[in-house]
């Protein structure tokens, strides 16, 4: 049970607030960024925390919480903001982000920052992990699940489809793979750079329950991700986002893949997240 149970109005409300807080948090950073891929995934990471995910603050050391694995590491920062918000970390952590000897640094680092499950830089290192703690809790009889939120460029990694092949062998489905498939990672298109389209297709063909959604629509990403049952196999959520969602000037640009807003982008993105 999440201790939040926000409705999609409310979480709609919390995404805005988290996407301010990934803009003033790596506007101050002394390392910079990666603000497109903070901000793709503030849907899918808002629905986990504060409507999906069985994890709270007060239950992060329970044997039977969800376990949620950010898997595309160095999208870190909105997932710290995310932290933040639902009280994991303190606020004003946020403004520490990258700097020396900080609780936040740029990527995943379990003993650091609390709320964090997995260390997470090299890309394709969260979902084999998943697949384990999903095999253990099976075995157990635990009720957990397992979240894993993958990035599309991400899947160019192998590590991802051996992990795969064990998590249909074993019908992992208490996994739940979350693809953020903004369509962009480093200097283009994932199509240009390295295609790993269709990604339905081969999901499927490893043994996947496949589910598409709108995952910059806050409303179907709380449906598709409340439909799934176990049904015997893993589950695989291709959310369809836009990187940079949410900020005009950001959205769909390869350059903010590890760019920071600076000086008056700052204000005029804030302008465009005011609440409505």
């Amino acid at each position: 049970m999440n201790s939040f149970s926000l409705s999609v109005d409310e979480l709609e409300k919390k995404a805005r607030a988290i996407r301010r807080r990934i803009i003033v948090m790596n506007a101050e950073s002394p390392a910079g960024g990666h603000t497109g891929a903070d901000l793709s995934q503030v849907e899918l990471l808002t629905a986990l925390y504060f409507r999906i995910l069985n994890c709270s603050p007060q239950t992060k050391e329970s044997d039977e919480r969800d376990i949620y694995i950010q898997s595309k590491g160095h999208a870190v920062g909105g997932y710290y903001c995310v932290l933040a918000e639902a009280g994991f970390i303190p606020v004003d952590w946020l403004s520490t982000y990258q700097h020396a000897d900080s609780h936040l640094p740029g990527h995943p680092v379990k003993h650091k920052t609390p709320g964090v499950e997995l260390n997470t830089g090299a890309l394709g290192h969260g979902l084999p992990v998943a697949v384990g703690i999903a095999l253990a809790a099976k075995r157990n009889n635990s009720p957990r699940r397992v979240f894993v939120v993958t990035g599309d460029g991400e899947l160019a990694e192998g590590s991802n489809w051996e992990a795969a092949l064990v998590a249909a062998h074993y019908q992992l489905d208490n996994l739940i793979i979350i693809n953020d498939k903004n369509s962009l990672q480093l200097a283009g298109s994932t199509k240009e750079i390295l295609n790993t389209d269709p990604l339905d297709a081969k999901w499927r063909a490893f043994g996947m329950q496949v589910t598409e959604c709108h995952g910059n629509d806050m409303a179907d990403v709380v449906a598709t991700l409340e439909s799934l049952q176990p049904a015997g196999k893993p589950h695989v959520v291709i959310a369809h986002t836009t990187k940079g969602a949410g900020v005009s000037f950001i959205q769909g640009r390869p350059e903010w893949h590890h760019r920071v807003p600076k000086g008056e982008e700052v204000e005029l993105a804030l302008e465009e997240l005011k609440d409505e």
